[in-house]
């Protein structure tokens, strides 16, 4: 059913070095957006949207490999990177959408490729079923389509407890894990760069995490599945080999209804491919794209 992605061990690859990047900001609605913009200039354009907890980072050692045809950009959402974040806590899915929705408005982008990562890809759903306007094609990236009432209760619990802080940044950047845990499999360089991109530095001198913990204390329980009786454009779901976030039975009900949907299956990656193994993430990608 998997397309396999024919990708070599990521430990048999060259150094990873993240993609060269200028930091830029948007006005989306009432919040103030972060960005990552990769380039190139007159390519054709590809939106990034991180998981939760999370940020565009979670894309920089992926983006060259698209560059040379694309115009590629890794939005903050609220909340999280360097975004605004929102005050009171407004965090639902459709929330979030909706800082997709501004921001191509903003950026007037057109026939563009839709990437979302796990949250960031239950996010892109709810956009590609709300907003189908703009939208080329999308492409999802190891996201569960709903989740456990259990779940959902341990991480609005999560989102009551203070943020942790860390008496300088090298201690946040030690002591930094991937979540859930046993999914930490990428390169140390890799968790190493993303760590070092995750912390913002306290008036009192101290580290802590830049994700507004607040966003999980009122986190929603969706199901994401109906949005595809909506989708009508090309679609890639992408999982990491080690996951179990989309198995077959969730793969076949999403294709009863998006029949245009594919699957690709990535080699020595688990919920974070991305960073797991950026090689095999991109060379599915491309195959996907390349048909389209």
């Amino acid at each position: 059913m998997a397309k396999p992605s024919h990708a070599s061990n990521p430990s048999d690859n060259p150094a990873l070095q993240p993609a060269s990047h200028t930091s830029r900001f948007v006005q989306g609605g009432k919040l103030k957006l972060h960005y990552l913009d990769y380039g190139t200039e007159g390519g054709k354009p590809m939106l990034c949207v991180h998981g939760g907890a999370a940020h565009g980072h979670w894309f920089d050692f992926i983006a060259s490999a698209f560059t040379p045809e694309y115009h590629v950009r890794a939005l903050d959402l609220r909340g999280h990177g360097d975004s605004d974040r929102a005050d009171p806590p407004e965090y639902d899915y459709r929330d979030y959408a909706s800082d997709v929705a501004n921001f191509v408005e903003a950026l007037d982008l057109r026939d563009f490729t839709l990437v979302g990562h796990s949250m960031g890809g239950i996010v892109s759903v709810v956009y590609a079923a709300m907003k189908p306007e703009r939208l080329g094609r999308v492409v999802i990236v190891d996201s569960r389509m709903h989740m456990s009432v259990e779940s959902i209760e341990r991480l609005r619990a999560f989102g009551t407890r203070p943020s942790s802080t860390y008496a300088t940044q090298e201690e946040l950047v030690q002591r930094y894990r991937l979540e859930p845990p046993g999914t930490m499999i990428a390169a140390p360089e890799v968790i190493r760069h993303v760590a070092l991109n995750s912390g913002r530095r306290l008036d009192d001198g101290t580290w802590t995490h830049k994700f507004d913990r607040s966003l999980y204390s009122t986190f929603e329980r969706i199901d994401a599945t109906p949005c595809w009786d909506s989708i009508r454009v090309p679609a890639l779901i992408v999982r990491g080999e080690r996951s179990e976030r989309v198995d077959d039975e969730t793969f076949e009900e999403i294709r009863r209804r998006a029949p245009q949907v594919e699957l690709a299956q990535v080699a020595h990656s688990d919920h974070h491919i991305t960073l797991d193994n950026p090689a095999g993430f991109v060379e599915a990608v491309r195959t996907f794209l390349a048909q389209c």
